[in-house]
């Protein structure tokens, strides 16, 4: 949001500036009384401080437009680069939990073979069933739920 209303500001000091060298086609440059200066219809009278004020108006505002442009991209640049720490992060931590996922489901698996007793997917592919480590229903952490959602 800030970036778009600097976006806007700035194009329009930009305009005004333009419109107003551009249209400057008096004697001279000067703002006397028989010059031609308008910025969009407005006909501007006065000295040539009245007109160097409104430059500097002008450039503040186009100043301004460009600050909130600058501090709109930065916050985007900052937020995208804390999205890819974190996705990284995630990824560590992914993968060491996967890790000792696999280290426990290993020594589960040498108990019960030292033990002699048959492993968990023997039974299951003896009656034709696929054999996948996966629960069959949704597991909740606080047992079933009463009603749905």
């Amino acid at each position: 949001m800030i970036l778009i209303l600097g976006l806007i500001i700035l194009i329009a000091a930009i305009a005004v500036g333009l419109a107003g060298a551009f249209g400057n086609t008096g004697a001279g440059h000067d703002l006397g009384v028989g010059s031609d200066f308008s910025i969009f219809g407005y006909h501007v009278t006065g000295s040539t401080g009245s007109l160097f004020l409104s430059g500097i108006i002008v450039g503040a505002v186009a100043l301004l437009g460009l600050t909130l442009v600058m501090m709109g991209a930065r916050r985007s640049a900052r937020r995208s680069a804390q999205a890819r720490r974190e996705r990284g992060t995630s990824r560590r931590e992914a993968a060491v939990v996967d890790r000792e996922r696999d280290d426990l489901i290993k020594q589960r698996d040498d108990a019960l073979a030292g033990a002699g007793a048959p492993t968990a997917d023997v039974p299951r592919a003896e009656t034709g069933a696929p054999v996948t480590d996966a629960p069959r229903g949704r597991g909740h952490w606080f047992g079933h739920r009463a009603a749905h959602r």
